[in-house]
């Protein structure tokens, strides 16, 4: 059956601070940018609290309020911002194409993707049977309801001291399990959280399973040096271990490393594939900051901007073999 077509100059799949990032420039270029939300619009800092470090807030911004600013100055400048997922892609032909909802094709000349990364679980059975019932990866969307209770958190970097900090303001207590003997976040945060009475940190220690029937009850760990087993009673337990990049639809036509993000030239957004370019956390797991992925975003619009350029006023071979005798370059 023949879903249709719909062609756009410019198209830009994801609506973190990449994406709108480079909906805002490539709006102003007159690109005509379409930009497609996804499944998370806004992408992970709807899912943050308080954001210090992002520079034009001096006294701080709540990161889905962040966002909202971000939508509304892409809009302002003539972005068209939709609702909808990218499902599957067809990057074989020019212009290349994305299927959204798998429903719509959208082909366009030049493709900005900014679809970031998603939270990663431990894998245990009791994540997925108890997601919902005091399983959750967003301590900032869930921990209200956990208010005056005893929670836990996974993790040892920047979120997981974020999200334990969040949590300790709401919570009578926080247990926070740390898979080495030290963490990987920041010095200052690291202060923070060992410096706050209400979180307990303990080191070398790994969740075994959380306990409950139809909800969170308590939970088994083990330490990784005594082999000590013990179990915690806990109303909610929070994961935050990292992040995935989400690239899976655009496995075998991108190339990619082997943890799936994007691989780009260095020094640019380009992709194996012209016309198409990545940004934000879908191609950066080195900075992995809301800064870092806005400057990203405006890179690539950029360079979306001047591939489309060359698309449209293509310099003649016979320019070439001038320049070549005379000595140009």
């Amino acid at each position: 059956m023949d879903i249709g077509t719909e062609h756009v100059q410019c198209l830009i799949i994801g609506s973190g601070p990449a994406g709108y990032t480079a909906a805002i420039y490539a709006a102003r270029a007159n690109l005509k940018p379409v930009l497609y939300q996804g499944i998370q619009p806004g992408g992970q800092l709807t899912i943050t609290t308080e954001v210090e470090n992002y520079p034009g807030y001096p006294n701080g911004v709540q990161g889905p309020d962040m966002m909202i600013d971000f939508e509304n100055q892409a809009k302002r400048m003539g972005a068209d911002i939709r609702y909808g997922l990218a499902t599957k892609v067809d990057f074989g032909s020019c212009p290349c194409r994305v299927l959204i909802d798998d429903e719509k094709w959208i082909s366009a000349d030049a493709i900005i993707l900014a679809t970031g990364a998603s939270a990663k679980w431990l894998g245990l059975e009791s994540e997925i049977r108890l997601n919902g019932y005091g399983v959750s990866a967003c301590a900032v969307c869930d921990g209200f309801f956990f208010k005056g209770k005893e929670v836990c958190i996974v993790g040892g970097g920047d979120t997981a001291a974020e999200e334990a900090l969040y949590l300790s303001k709401i919570c009578s207590k926080v247990h926070m399990f740390v898979r080495k003997d030290q963490m990987r976040a920041s010095k200052i945060m690291q202060m923070r959280v060992l410096e706050t009475k209400n979180i307990q940190v303990y080191w070398n220690t790994e969740v075994e399973e959380i306990l409950g029937e139809g909800k969170t009850e308590a939970v088994r760990i083990k330490n990784s040096l005594t082999g000590e087993i013990s179990e915690i009673p806990v109303s909610a337990y929070f994961v935050a271990i990292g992040h995935q990049p989400n690239s899976e639809i655009f496995k075998g036509w991108l190339e990619m490393d082997e943890s799936g993000y994007i691989k780009t030239v260095p020094g640019s957004t380009k992709t194996n594939i012209d016309g198409i370019f990545a940004a934000g956390d879908l191609q950066d797991k080195i900075f992995r900051q809301a800064i870092t992925a806005a400057g990203s975003g405006c890179m690539a619009a950029i360079e979306a901007e001047r591939y489309l350029s060359v698309l449209e006023h293509p310099v003649p071979s016979d320019h070439f073999q001038a320049a070549s005798n005379n000595g140009e370059r």
